[in-house]
């Protein structure tokens, strides 16, 4: 066990919302590195948007946890520290607009997923159908969307008289912190105007493009951190050895000194989100699906299966001709180094927790891409086939007949939809493109986009994964 380098009285100076993996594994990680280098109040406090089991274990545990880096030749386990406290959100909204005011915490980190936000993503506003926002909106005492409840925190220290905050997404979502400074706006314009004012005169909010493979949490995970610990650790979660973090260079004040733990510290963030989100989590989407499909339960099984593995780099080698020129990028070398990443026999990242909410996540990884290549008269095949394997997926069965269930915040208007369509391929293509809340489906009104994607449907259909895969 790697000990953790941090003081016993260590105050906080970050509050994060979305007390996930990926948060502990990701931010809480170079956070904890940040401080053992250049020092500074820089501990973290928690929220758990939803689950209050986890808030209670980690204090329980003064916030420590065990992180498993999981390299190819033996497992490294380090003690976290960095999280200083938590919260469970339900019930304690006013605790968090309070927390957010203190002039303690200066900078709010966020990762919530991309339905979390309440947002359109597409046009980088509220979504106003969705429940939270329409609440918050009409003026809501107890805030319950991600926007109401900044705004109801930044009200409270706008009036205590303290600064603005630096509020950073570290979702995967393009552009993360002009979206999520546009949908605060917006909800504190309708709510307060002044409120708005001062937001945009002392508030920031930097992008941030982010990277590391966390899976979820297994037996064998709880094993190995007990072995470590010499007790049990039921917060304890793994992760790969790579790691990625960089950040637009906009604050509204002092930041730990994430540079010294390997982040960069950039004045734009936009090509490398482009590339990791096109590259990777694109990818990772394509082979989810078909993964699925064939009832591979995890990536790296998806990796050994050669047929799977070829259409995975294809797709890669397909939309690099997307993305902005880097200097000193090599995409291909990404490539490579990707399709070693989800090798790695020790990640057991599953498929389906991939494939959750695609209705949320296949705008910016593929949707987007693929009308870039359609612009170009580029290869759009495999990203058909992500589109098309996805929609299968969404019916419900693997290739053998077994049952996959759709967790997706669209999922009953999906297969509502999908069932209204009939048994055509390319009826079924039609009722996803007019689906009502997919962002970005107007690339399957493209008819040389939709034929494409029909066809792979049907090639999956009716000869299975490895057929469509091939091509």
């Amino acid at each position: 066990m790697t000990p953790s380098p941090l003081p016993e009285n260590l105050k906080t100076g970050i509050l994060h919302l979305g007390l996930g993996a990926f948060h502990r594994a990701h931010q809480a990680a170079y956070t904890q590195d940040a401080i053992a280098a250049a020092g500074g109040d820089w501990g973290i406090e928690a929220v758990s948007m939803r689950n209050p089991h986890l808030a209670e274990v980690l204090n329980a545990q003064d916030g420590r946890y065990t992180l498993i880096e999981r390299h190819a030749d033996r497992p490294k386990p380090v003690d976290m520290t960095v999280i200083r406290s938590a919260m469970a959100l339900p019930g304690n909204q006013s605790a968090l607009a309070a927390r957010m005011a203190d002039p303690a915490i200066r900078i709010v980190t966020i990762t919530v997923t991309e339905k979390g936000y309440g947002a359109d993503i597409g046009s980088a506003s509220l979504n106003r159908a969705d429940a939270g926002v329409a609440k918050d909106l009409a003026g809501s005492t107890s805030p319950s969307s991600l926007p109401g409840l900044i705004c109801a925190g930044l009200a409270q220290r706008r009036a205590a008289g303290n600064g603005g905050l630096t509020l950073m997404s570290c979702d995967n979502l393009p552009d993360n912190g002009h979206l999520l400074r546009a949908v605060v706006l917006e909800m504190a314009r309708e709510t307060d105007a002044a409120l708005a004012s001062w937001i945009e005169d002392t508030c920031r909010f930097p992008s941030s493009m982010v990277d590391r493979i966390t899976p979820a949490a297994s037996d064998e995970t709880f094993a190995l951190a007990e072995k470590a610990l010499g007790k049990p650790d039921p917060a304890a979660i793994e992760t790969e050895p790579f790691r990625q973090w960089v950040i637009e260079d906009t604050f509204a004040g002092p930041r730990p000194a994430w540079e010294t733990a390997g982040a960069l510290i950039v004045p734009d963030v936009a090509p490398f989100e482009t590339m990791k989100l096109r590259l990777l989590n694109g990818a990772h989407s394509l082979l989810a699906y078909l993964g699925a499909l064939a009832e591979l339960p995890a990536v790296r099984d998806v990796m050994a299966d050669e047929a799977l593995r070829k259409a995975v780099r294809g797709h890669m080698e397909a939309v690099s001709a997307t993305l902005p020129d880097l200097p000193g990028f090599d995409a291909g070398a990404y490539a490579d180094a990707l399709i070693a990443r989800f090798a790695n026999r020790a990640i057991d990242h599953r498929c389906l927790q991939i494939a959750m909410d695609g209705s949320q996540k296949l705008a910016q990884r593929i949707f987007t891409p693929a009308k870039d290549l359609l612009a170009t008269g580029g290869d759009i095949r495999s990203c058909a086939l992500a589109v098309a394997a996805w929609i299968r997926f969404a019916e419900g069965r693997t290739d053998e007949g077994g049952e996959l269930e759709l967790n997706d915040p669209l999922a009953a208007d999906i297969r509502a939809a999908l069932a209204a369509a009939g048994p055509g391929s390319a009826a079924k293509v039609k009722a996803i493109g007019a689906l009502k809340g997919l962002a970005h489906q107007g690339v399957l009104y493209d008819p040389q986009f939709a034929a494409a994607t029909a066809g792979a449907l049907t090639l999956l259909a009716e000869k299975g994964v490895r057929a469509a895969a091939a091509g």
